[in-house]
């Protein structure tokens, strides 16, 4: 099993300050308070991801306050969260705090599908929500941004789980500055491929896989405004890309023997190549490939190792890349 937030880097991930000490930031939690607070937010069980970060540090303001989301109402291509709500009820801003979950649910109106994880700038039009309406109380939440609208409340999906949630955030930077997206959109235009990269596609003449894959991060790159791979519908299809080309090319012994490859096609630098995400989730990535496998997208072609793509699904797939040559 992997461990909760493994590799995950919270250098900087905390803003530090007075006010998220006073406001936010609780004492770690013991497993009775953890307890009390599930009975109190009327038995969702919290998932062992959240517990493991608020054990870590127990609620606070955050630096990287984005996640990439097409619509939420509030942005076309992100959603802002403020800070994450500590276990406990001594801090204002905590579950269960004078302004924490409880607040919003009862006395906001926001819909019993579980409860307030964060805030965000809205000043409580908008939160950060688990939902667990597809889990029950006892399972894993997805993550959601839910907003009043007129006469309701909108609901948008935004993580499977919570630590893809947090593993997903990005700093406002991102989305502040039109000179990155300027410079992702030469990167995927013109920038070149990592020899890796240039040698799969090279072996590749059904079709032409190097205008596909720029045209492709390019859309990806717009519609984001700036360059990076996900759990989205244009990060799963560079995934499939990926693992087709290298699956022609290649023996893919295992999951393992894949992830440990993976970075060296288009994820990080390569010298002069730069064509690249300059940094990726590997947790985005084994998410991608488990869900293959579970779908039988991904078989095993002898009993214990080689992967390949289902020739059903492969020929499916080809079909869909004829549309971005």
């Amino acid at each position: 099993m992997n461990k909760i937030f493994a590799d995950f880097d919270f250098t900087d991930f905390w803003n530090e300050s007075e006010y998220a000490r006073e406001n936010y930031t609780e004492p770690p939690p013991s497993d009775e308070l953890i307890a009390e607070i599930e009975e109190e937010l009327g038995g969702y069980k919290l998932p062992a991801s959240y517990i493991e970060l608020m054990k870590m540090q127990n609620g606070g303001l955050l630096n990287k306050n984005c996640f990439p989301a097409e619509d939420t109402g509030w942005s076309d291509n992100h959603a802002a969260i403020t800070g994450i709500m500590g276990i406990g009820k001594d801090k204002i801003y905590s579950l269960c705090g004078d302004l924490g979950s409880t607040f919003f649910t009862t006395e906001g109106g926001y819909p019993d599908i579980g409860f307030c994880i964060g805030d965000t700038p809205t000043a409580g039009h908008h939160m950060v929500m688990l939902d667990y309406r597809k889990c029950g109380k006892e399972g894993e939440p997805e993550v959601v941004y839910v907003g009043q609208d007129v006469d309701d409340y909108s609901i948008t999906f935004l993580a499977k789980g919570f630590e893809t949630f947090i593993r997903g955030l990005v700093d406002e930077v991102v989305y502040d500055n039109s000179e990155y997206l300027k410079e992702d959109l030469n990167k995927v235009e013109n920038s070149e491929f990592s020899d890796l990269f240039n040698k799969l596609i090279s072996k590749r003449r059904e079709l032409d896989f190097e205008a596909i894959t720029r045209n492709i991060c390019k859309k990806m790159t717009l519609k984001k405004e700036y360059f990076a791979m996900h759990d989205d519908e244009l990060s799963y299809l560079m995934y499939d890309i990926q693992f087709l080309l290298y699956s022609k090319a290649n023996t893919i012994i295992s999951k393992k023997d894949y992830l440990n490859i993976y970075p060296k096609m288009i994820a990080l630098p390569d010298g002069n190549a730069t064509f690249s995400t300059s940094g990726y989730s590997q947790f985005f990535v084994e998410d991608w490939l488990k869900a293959s496998l579970k779908q039988k997208l991904i078989k095993r072609k002898f009993l214990f190792f080689d992967l390949k793509f289902d020739p059903k699904y492969e020929a499916d797939l080809m079909e869909k890349l004829k549309g971005y040559e």
